[in-house]
């Protein structure tokens, strides 16, 4: 029977397939200590977004043929460390474009209508907080978008039902999208709100610093439905802190948990939800069996569905954004 190391849980039909088929270990926490006994014959090793799959931990698994994310972004799994192993990396490709559109869409007006300062004021019996009550709607503004893909362009779309214009930056040229494309700088310097939705890279990583938010409008808008690790936090609380930055929204940030009493999750002007965008029921379950389905096709020598397998060859970084 095939042996799979869960360093973190499933949807319960994604696990109930798995053990069906294989001898599943379940770890205790996703950095949980293993012994070499325990890795010795393990074939497959399944993570979500927390579990790291090293480079070392693969070197202790002399047994592995499939490593796998639950989820889009392979930022936690060694890519290249698996490719020099020849082993597959399967993730779920396009299983949250849906979901995070919804949620970028959803973090956008909260931000523009200020609804949690409004809900809070009624919580707290403060009706009288409508007097200076300062929202505005989404129309007529421009949405500028940082990396269309798949979710970037659900995003753009959504956004030109809510009657505004949208402005992308892409790595790549994008054909037959009715948006007009920018440079990185063109995008943050033209949007009322920008929305980051790129793969977190090294050479992505903290692309929104001090100079960047500086190119900003004065009081425009950031969210940030992608990771945590774009964006200078410390930057991000300094342009609050000034009125500068008008919002920051963000499902996540770097590392996680927060730490106690993080600045930027406790800012008045920031919106930051636990990275839960991806969660919903649906969605949750969807890329889950989906990951389980094809770690099973991998190990039984089948041929699993198209797109989901990856290597270092095809995982290509971006280019820095000025370019």
């Amino acid at each position: 029977m095939h042996r799979i190391l869960l360093l973190e849980s499933v949807h319960e039909e994604a696990f109930d397939l798995l053990n069906e088929r294989a001898d599943v270990t379940v770890a205790s926490s996703p950095d949980a200590v293993h012994s070499d006994d325990q890795l010795a014959k393990i074939e497959a090793i399944i993570t979500r977004g927390r579990g790291q799959i090293t480079s070392e931990f693969l070197e202790r698994c002399p047994e592995m043929r499939v490593v796998a994310r639950c989820g889009v972004g392979l930022d936690n799994v060694d890519v290249a460390a698996a490719s020099r192993r020849n082993l597959p990396v399967v993730n779920a490709p396009g299983s949250t474009t849906v979901t995070l559109a919804e949620h970028t869409l959803l973090l956008v007006l909260a931000l523009q209508r200020q609804l949690h300062d409004s809900v809070c004021s009624v919580k707290e019996d403060r009706w009288s907080a409508r007097g200076s009550y300062q929202g505005d709607e989404c129309a007529g503004k421009t949405l500028g978008i940082v990396g269309l893909g798949a979710i970037g362009e659900r995003v753009a779309r959504l956004a030109a039902a809510f009657d505004m214009e949208v402005l992308y930056w892409n790595r790549t040229a994008k054909m037959n999208v009715p948006f007009k494309a920018c440079s990185f700088h063109e995008v943050l310097e033209g949007s009322d709100i920008v929305s980051l939705h790129v793969a977190l890279t090294k050479e992505t990583r903290g692309i929104l610093g001090a100079a960047e938010l500086g190119r900003m409008k004065k009081g425009a808008s950031l969210v940030n439905t992608a990771r945590g690790a774009l964006v200078d936090p410390e930057a991000i609380c300094a342009s609050l802190e000034s009125g500068a930055l008008g919002g920051y929204a963000a499902d996540g940030v770097d590392p996680e948990p927060p730490m106690d009493g993080d600045p930027l999750v406790h800012h008045p002007c920031s919106l930051i939800t636990p990275h839960s965008g991806a969660l919903t029921r649906s969605t949750y379950a969807r890329m889950c069996v989906r990951t389980a389905k094809n770690v099973l096709k991998v190990l039984c020598g089948e041929d699993p569905e198209p797109g989901c397998i990856h290597n270092a060859r095809e995982i290509v970084s971006s280019p820095p954004p000025s370019a």
